[in-house]
């Protein structure tokens, strides 16, 4: 049973939605997301990232999350944010080339993300969760959602379908050219349907958005401490902001490797080493057409490697990943990278950058070999999130990205 909820969204008026809209604040550092607001005071970024209006101050300084806070207060008082008179729940709609995806939008359930009805792949960063966790408790909101999925049911593609049939309140493309179309679903009829069709749903999904998750937990028990005999459980702060797709909507890109050095190994003695492990061939195609194959861009070359077999586990789902396969057979072993999560000396790529991006970045001698990867599949992700076990870190990178500053979550 999977408990989702309609809320009282604050959200900007139609004709401010494109000015207000940005990136998720987490794929930006603060250098971006302040180059990206120049000239717009609606832009979200003043609230999910106010550093921006703090030149020269430690982005995890206190002012900031005072000035988060304020920028909030402020597009309330000013109309740039308006909330719903009554709870809704909200339908969005993501097209990016041929692919299109359609979430719910509502409340997710704190108490079911702490059961692990609400499950998860990935570990967290303490400091990325003490940024979050600040950050949403001084807004007393969900300022940006997080990445749900669950396994598709016909009956919900048919409701989602019935309500997306109608004039959205929405309806924009961005600047990277993905269009945006957002309805809402405010009848207590429909409202009831959705509730009803979520009930049926085992278990949700966490696709992206580990840390903001992590801090609505942590959120929420602070809140509880402050309640005290008050808590009740149905407060605004028992739920979290999602955005939540069927799994057969979601699409996910290779998520790539660069490193700086091959480890004091001359290319003769790293290719002897690689092909212990691996077949290596000479090749003009840059990306792998299957599991289990890598390509590699080495002294301006391509070569496609494709691990043998017996060097991995095929019966366990994280052994089996291609993050896995390299890290353990190559990575590691090899290139002496031992934790990816902190060595200096490896970097990774979303595959939206292209393979321009990986020739870039070893052409410019910044990195000397950069490896790309065949995309993680959602079963691989489901089936490492029921086991309760952990995938390596960037194994995933989830296209189109969803874009904050539509609705908010106050509690």
């Amino acid at each position: 049973m999977s408990i989702v909820r309609p809320f009282a969204g604050l959200r900007p008026p139609k004709d401010k939605v494109l000015k207000v809209a940005c990136p998720p604040y987490d794929v930006v550092n603060s250098k971006e997301a302040r180059a990206y607001a120049e000239g717009n005071p609606l832009s979200f970024f003043h609230v999910s990232r106010p550093e921006i209006d703090l030149p020269g101050v430690d982005e995890h300084a206190p002012e900031v999350y005072q000035k988060g806070v304020a920028n909030l207060a402020q597009f309330k008082k000013d109309g740039t944010l308006v909330a719903d008179s009554k709870p809704c729940f909200y339908l969005y709609r993501q097209k990016m080339g041929d692919h299109a995806q359609v979430g719910l939008v509502a409340g997710a359930s704190v108490d079911e993300y702490q059961s692990g009805l609400i499950k998860k792949h990935e570990l967290t960063r303490a400091d990325k969760e003490d940024d979050r966790t600040q950050h949403i408790d001084l807004l007393n909101a969900n300022d940006e959602p997080v990445f749900l999925t669950y396994p598709a049911r016909k009956t919900l593609d048919a409701l989602v379908a019935k309500h997306t049939a109608k004039a959205p309140i929405y309806d924009f493309t961005t600047e990277d050219k993905i269009g945006h179309t957002f309805w809402v679903v405010d009848g207590a009829e429909d409202i009831a349907a959705f509730e009803k069709e979520f009930k049926g749903i085992a278990a949700l999904y966490v696709a992206d958005g580990h840390h903001r998750s992590a801090a609505a937990s942590r959120v929420r028990e602070l809140n509880k401490q402050r309640h005290g005999a008050q808590h009740t459980g149905k407060e605004e702060y028992n739920f979290f902001l999602a955005v939540i797709f069927p799994d057969d909507q979601m699409q996910i890109m290779d998520y790539n490797r660069v490193v700086k050095d091959l480890n004091g190994l001359t290319p003769d003695e790293f290719k002897k080493k690689v092909e212990a492990k691996f077949t290596w061939e000479h090749t003009e195609q840059k990306k792998p057409t299957r599991l289990h194959q890598f390509g590699m861009y080495l002294d301006g070359h391509w070569h496609m490697l494709t691990a043998k077999p017996g060097t991995f586990d095929e019966k366990d789902p994280v052994a089996v990943l291609d993050v896995s396969i390299l890290q353990e057979n190559l990575l590691r072993p090899i290139l002496g990278i031992g934790d990816p999560r902190k060595d200096k000396r490896i970097d990774f790529v979303g595959g939206i950058r292209g393979m321009g991006e990986l020739e870039k970045r070893v052409g410019s001698g910044e990195m000397k070999v950069a490896f790309s990867m065949f995309p993680t599949r959602i079963d691989q992700l489901l089936a490492i999130a029921d086991a309760g076990q952990i995938m390596p870190p960037k194994s995933t990178w989830f296209e189109p990205k969803l874009r904050s500053g539509l609705v908010v979550h106050e509690f």
